[in-house]
């Protein structure tokens, strides 16, 4: 490990098959290191996955961190802990709080015992910008949460509480990583809980209006996936004591309403399919435990860490834009 990127590392991704997981192991694999995934296809998919499936230094394992003996398998001789794994969305939390729990919650611990157990250093782990509730504060400060709107961002909480007590407890170096609406390849397009990029970018190809909720001026610090990669390898990487157990935010800085991504995504779509510039947005009810604005304040992720993030929301909409176009198209 030199501070900057993991080499020559066994490297542990829980939810590998997923959006995020995948974005960061097709990285370390480039980067020399023997990386383990650990999925349970609930939400990942093994499509995300099937370029390594052939690679020596990829293991797979078809699991649940539900259950304690799996995730200690997993975590044999790992020397860091990459925790993507989670049950995402809120609307899905709000429905089923029950299983959002069990795989957050309970999953999340599993891991941290399954960490102490096997020795493991270093356990990074994603967090999310839901924990800041009902804070109204903009930028948002790591040390300034509001109350959770939401079971999903209850668990994201409880996971940071957790981790910081098995640090203090046990030794383990945790850092939290508060994700702010992240996009890019691999982000599924499909289900009632898809993500605003795929879910918008799907039906334009599909020459169907996206429906926003709400009037479209609420705003987000959408962060493009390979700044997520690069806070996680910081994260696993740095020797600066201030980073361990404690959380930060990962974002660009700079947030941009729905209105403003919408008309971005028919213009870029456009230029592969012009009948697109002529759909437009259809608009909802603004949905339970959603909140208004979003905007990171990453002065402390920069100052700690050193994350630079290299790619703002339309770099990286061009590049998801012209992924999605290609990938998905073809399916119509």
């Amino acid at each position: 490990m030199n501070g900057e990127i993991i080499t020559y590392s066994k490297v542990l991704v829980t939810g590998g098959a997923g959006f995020i997981g995948s974005n960061i192991i097709e990285k370390l694999l480039k980067q020399n290191n023997f990386v383990v995934c650990l999925d349970n296809l609930a939400t990942g998919k093994m499509a995300n996955i099937k370029s390594f499936t052939d690679n020596k230094n990829f293991r797979f394992i078809n699991g649940d961190i539900r259950d304690l003996a799996t995730c200690q398998e997993a975590c044999k001789d790992v020397t860091i802990v990459l925790h993507q794994a989670a049950l995402g969305s809120v609307p899905r939390s709000i429905n089923d709080p029950i299983t959002t729990n069990q795989v957050n919650i309970d999953g999340f611990v599993n891991m941290l015992v399954a960490a102490r157990d096997n020795k493991i250093k270093r356990f990074v782990y994603a967090s999310s910008s839901s924990v800041y509730g009902d804070s109204q504060e903009l930028p948002k400060h790591e040390d300034k949460i509001g109350n959770p709107l939401s079971p999903y961002a209850v668990t994201k909480y409880v996971n940071e509480l957790y981790a910081k007590v098995f640090g203090n407890l046990y030794g383990i170096e945790t850092i939290g990583l508060r994700y702010f609406n992240v996009f890019g390849k691999n982000q599924d397009p499909e289900g009632a809980y898809a993500a605003v990029f795929p879910k918008f970018i799907k039906a334009l190809i599909r020459h169907e209006a996206p429906i926003i909720y709400g009037d479209g001026t609420q705003s987000r610090d959408f962060t493009y996936i390979e700044n997520v990669i690069q806070a996680n390898q910081l994260a696993a990487t740095t020797s600066n004591p201030d980073a361990i157990n404690t959380v930060f935010n990962i974002a660009y800085g700079k947030s941009i309403s729905l209105n403003e991504i919408t008309a971005n995504l028919i213009e870029m779509l456009s230029e592969f399919d012009p009948k697109i510039a002529n759909i437009k947005a259809e608009y909802g009810h603004v949905r339970k435990g959603d909140i208004k604005d979003s905007l990171a304040s990453i002065e402390k992720a920069k100052r700690i860490l050193g994350y630079k993030p290299l790619y703002d929301v339309h770099d990286g909409l061009r590049i998801a834009v012209k992924w999605y176009f290609d990938n998905l198209k073809s399916n119509f």
